[in-house]
């Protein structure tokens, strides 16, 4: 189990540096569902690893990381609603 949780933490810690990198490099924006994914996600992973491993403050900031990411994808399907097929 506990190889398990260490490869959900690097994981979310691969997918939350490709976010920045591709934010940064201009190939995502921040309003895009995809950076908004891979920071819900990168942050669930981190809580999973950090819950497990005892730490807390970490577990507890990366559950505002990812409510943040989700309220960019709410705002984001409410902004750019998907036309109707």
């Amino acid at each position: 189990m506990k190889f398990l949780i260490e490869i959900i933490g690097w994981a979310a810690a691969a997918m939350m540096l490709s976010a920045y990198l591709l934010l940064t490099a201009g190939r995502l924006s921040s309003r895009s569902a995809v950076y908004q994914w891979f920071n819900v996600l990168s942050g669930a992973g981190f809580i999973v690893n950090s819950g497990w491993n005892g730490a807390y403050p970490s577990a507890f900031l990366n559950l505002v990381w990812m409510t943040i990411g989700l309220y960019g994808v709410l705002r984001g399907a409410r902004v750019y609603p998907r036309p109707a097929a």
